[in-house]
């Protein structure tokens, strides 16, 4: 379970990747509206998704057992464990709130997308600051799993490029809602 957990998130990292970058291009208003590529791909990314949160949810629940079996519980000892679970936890929420801040649009606007105010842009610098926790304590595990070597500093790479991206992310969302502003 845990090596298709592995390949699902592999495989959701590369998605998010290029669901940011897109995204990021769309918030800053250098590409045109929505298309049912990213539409499609976004799905894909909620199917991955969803079996992500079933397998994490199955192995939490299993290791809560186990702690609760052996009547012992190192929680210092755990703590980047419960960082992972909770990060994963708020993550879920926060893409409640994204997906209902940009899916559809907005039927008295037309085509355009809902209102973007501070509510929304607070919710999504949550998401972004939740996803870099998640993402930063996940990676290192994540490698290993996928028995990848870090020849050449690769996870200090992925990690860089990943920093630059939720940065981006955030820059994006605060532009975006400056636009908004300004209509």
């Amino acid at each position: 379970m845990r090596k298709v957990n592995a390949i699902v998130t592999a495989a959701m990292l590369a998605l998010v990747i290029v669901h940011m970058v897109w995204g990021i291009l769309q918030l800053l208003g250098l590409t045109a509206g929505g298309s049912p590529v990213f539409g499609g791909l976004a799905r894909l990314l909620m199917l991955l998704l969803f079996v992500h949160i079933v397998i994490g949810v199955k192995l939490t629940i299993d290791t809560v057992i186990i702690r609760k079996k052996s009547g012992v519980s190192y929680w210092r000892e755990n703590r980047l464990f419960w960082i992972r679970r909770i990060s994963g936890f708020a993550l879920m929420i926060f893409l409640c709130f994204h997906i209902a801040a940009f899916a559809g649009v907005d039927a008295a606007a037309g085509e355009r997308l809902r209102y973007f105010g501070i509510g929304r842009l607070a919710t999504q610098i949550l998401m972004v600051v939740s996803l870099m926790v998640h993402l930063l304590t996940n990676i290192p595990p994540l490698r290993l799993a996928l028995g990848i070597r870090d020849k050449g500093n690769v996870r200090t790479d992925l990690l860089l490029v990943l920093a630059v991206l939720l940065f981006l992310a955030g820059l994006a969302f605060a532009v975006y809602y400056v636009r908004w502003q300004l209509l």
